[in-house]
């Protein structure tokens, strides 16, 4: 057995520590590998599959690897490769992609058509079609993207939870009638007796009925493998967990790899609480753990160990590492988050390496005045998770037709489409009364003589009349500060959030968000077309970003990434952990793993950053931040009483100049050739408030002031 570890040690450079060899050698009956951040597990499963297949003389085609993604699969597949290139490849997939092939099989043996309704396969008639039509039939309203999305999480988690349909209603609800529209939505599914639509969720439900119910086919899946690995185990639901027992339940071979301390998805069905009862389900279970973190330094392992001890439900496992230290953990208040976002840009003008530098936040919302920055100042950038959503946001719609608006306010079907949003309490019959009206005009005019209404709201309407005649003269952000006050928006738009019982604070981001791309633009249609080019730099950035990039990404999806150097931001009260987190121990200690993942990304370099205000209004660092300012130093002085560090002004200081570089606007000219520091050689095309310039494969727009600041650009 020595000799297998030490022949790869001599043909790969890979040497295993004691546990992980451990790990490869348990092959018989269940294992659970409990894999810390950065201890080597993807390497760890590929040296157990290599072993099985040189030494134990296991048939690949035995052999079944299961992972969270297909990235995943993909990835381990390609590693596996790599270091066996002599070994037949083995079955690497997606638990959906198994369930599916399950799923196929027995619907054919149960005589029932099947059409997917999710995913590439889909059509026009597909899930999401089907659930706003389901919506509007129930609650008289139109299906925002928002509740949408709410509304497939709800749906996925009592599927995955394996919840009968008739406890749906026992299930608290994300608002009024949800349960009842997820009834409708599988009844229409399956009304069709030999016929049946079929999503992601159902794929996983069918394939574990049909391995408990059908003898044969079980056999026929139980039969293929002899060996089972499960990789991301921690993120697996309920219905996942049981598809694999049933699939181990002869020999029982299976190893689950996982990090409880990692478990950072239960909102849409994971279920940690499996692999804390393990050895229920497994009595002869062996479990491992790979505590040595190979990743990140000294200052990084230990106090993210210490951080995440604060949990109770978990196996009580301490990291460790034998890196060296390097730079202490920083902690960074700032006066507001025009300051944070300013401290950032301008450390990422001084980095070179920005392939190696990430940008962290809990929610999307953070990342769009981010984008809106890199982008005016030319730094490249690479979106994990690009907010896709945002630019097509109802919010964006809604305010973007309110200044439509003031360019005629003679346009019925604009203002048809903001009325219901103007705080009045108008119904829907008064403005279809006020549509099919032949009367035109003022539409404000208009509607106060169509349609009976109340004293108080014929003032309302006078009163945004008068703000409509004087927006033509406003810059694009005052705009949206009229539009959310006096023209009632933000108003109507909590009462929304209350009705159908999403979170006001996500949508006033939204806005506030809206307000500061809106500040540094004069005109309303400088203002939209900044949106769609907004939205053109996050399409490229997610599907063609240059290769020295600094990555944005959500906690959530940075999970199994690594950076030399990381931002982790808008550390505050009420975002990280949320007010709903902070309702239940158990979403607390969630939030709290999803923290530990953050921390966990970098190398070499972490930076916690926080603010003290926002608007005029106060602000609370978050909880987490606090624990792990306690544990870098205990006998440090509340926060509310030190001073703010990091201004804009001084770490404009500290950025480099490039003293090669054109500083003078008078030797910019069209034509001019010119070597930008990570696009290359190119030539200008035109000369503004922005630069435009042409390189071999793409044209580029920077922002001509930080060009001659920093002087990015030299003659050839």
């Amino acid at each position: 057995m020595r000799d297998f570890f030490e022949r790869k040690k001599e043909e790969l450079g890979i040497e295993l520590n004691a546990v992980q060899q451990q790990a490869v050698l348990e092959t018989e009956g269940p294992l659970l590998l409990l894999a810390c951040p950065g201890s080597g597990k993807t390497t760890t499963m590929i040296m157990r599959i290599g072993y099985l297949i040189e030494e134990k003389k296991v048939p690949p085609s035995r052999i079944k690897a299961i992972t969270f993604s297909r990235a995943s699969a993909a990835d381990m597949k390609a590693r596996f490769e790599k270091l066996f290139p002599h070994l037949p490849s083995v079955n690497f997939s997606t638990i959906h992609s198994l369930a599916f092939e399950i799923t196929r099989h027995y619907l054919e043996k149960t005589d029932r058509n099947y059409e997917l309704i999710e995913g590439k396969g889909s059509h026009q008639f597909n899930k999401q079609s089907l659930l706003k039509r389901i919506y509007k039939d129930v609650l008289k309203e139109d299906c925002t993207d928002d509740e949408l999305g709410t509304l497939s999480t709800f749906i996925s988690g009592l599927k995955n939870k394996l919840i009968p349909m008739d406890k749906w209603e026992e299930v608290e609800q994300p608002f009024k009638n949800a349960s009842l529209i997820a009834k409708k939505y599988e009844q229409h599914k399956t009304k069709q007796t030999h016929f049946i639509y079929v999503d992601f969720d159902d794929m996983l439900v069918l394939a574990e009925e049909a391995l408990r119910l059908d003898d044969a086919l079980a056999d026929e899946f139980r039969g293929r493998f002899d060996y089972l690995l499960t990789d991301e185990s921690q993120d697996t639901s309920l219905v996942q967990h049981m598809i694999v027992e049933h699939l181990v339940a002869y020999h029982g071979n299976l190893c689950v790899v996982a990090d409880d301390d990692q478990s950072i998805y239960t909102w849409r069905g994971a279920d940690p609480t499996y692999l804390l009862e393990f050895k229920k389900v497994y009595p002869d279970a062996l479990i491992l753990q790979m505590e040595q973190n190979y990743r990140s330094s000294k200052e990084i392992v230990e106090t993210a160990a210490k951080f995440i001890t604060r949990n109770q439900d978990r196996y009580p496992k301490q990291m460790f590492t034998k890196n060296a230290a390097n730079k202490p953990i920083q902690l960074k208040q700032v006066s507001t988050p025009k300051d944070q976002l300013d401290y950032v840009i301008y450390e990422l003008l001084n980095e070179k390496n920005l392939s190696e530098t990430a940008i962290l936040f809990r929610n999307n919302a953070s990342s769009t005045m981010y984008v809106s920055e890199l982008h005016r100042r030319g730094i490249p950038f690479y979106m994990k998770d690009a907010d896709d959503k945002f630019f097509n946001h109802w919010i964006i719609e809604d305010i973007l037709n309110f200044m439509r608006l003031s360019f005629n306010v003679e346009r019925k079907d604009i203002f048809a489409k903001i009325i219901l949003k103007m705080n009045l309490y108008v119904s829907r019959s008064q403005v279809t009364k006020f549509q099919n009206a032949k009367a035109s005009g003022n539409v404000f005019d208009v509607f106060m003589k169509t349609v009976p209404l109340k004293e108080r709201q014929v003032k309302k309407l006078q009163d945004y009349k008068k703000g409509y005649e004087v927006i033509p003269e406003m810059r694009p952000m005052r705009v949206i500060q009229l539009i959310r006050e006096d023209l009632g928006y933000e108003a109507a738009l909590k009462s929304r959030a209350e009705k159908f019982g999403y979170r006001f604070d996500h949508l006033n981001d939204i806005l506030d968000t809206l307000e500061n791309i809106a500040m540094p633009l004069r005109t309303m249609v400088e203002f939209a077309q900044r949106l769609k080019e907004l939205e053109e730099a996050v399409q490229t950035a997610k599907f063609n970003p240059p290769e020295n990039a600094v990555t944005l990404s959500t906690f959530h999806s940075s999970k199994g990434l690594e950076f030399g150097r990381v931002f982790m931001i808008d550390l505050q009260k009420g975002i990280i952990p949320s007010e709903e987190d902070e309702q239940d121990v158990r979403t607390l200690e969630e939030a709290r793993r999803l923290f530990y993942v953050g921390m966990t990304r970098a190398k070499n370099r972490l930076e916690l950053l926080s603010f003290q205000e926002d608007e005029g209004k106060k602000k609370e660092d978050s909880r987490f931040l606090n624990e792990v300012r306690r544990i870098i130093n205990p006998n440090q002085a509340p926060v509310e009483k030190r001073k703010t560090i990091a201004t804009k002004q001084v770490q404009r200081k500290t950025v480099q100049v490039n003293p090669k570089g054109i500083q003078n606007r008078q030797e910019l000219s069209v034509g001019l050739e010119v070597v930008h520091r990570v696009f290359g050689k190119g030539k200008i095309l035109s000369v503004d408030s922005k630069v435009k310039i042409q390189f071999e494969h793409e044209q580029k727009e920077f922002d001509t002031n930080t060009i001659l600041q920093y002087g990015f650009i030299e003659r050839v």
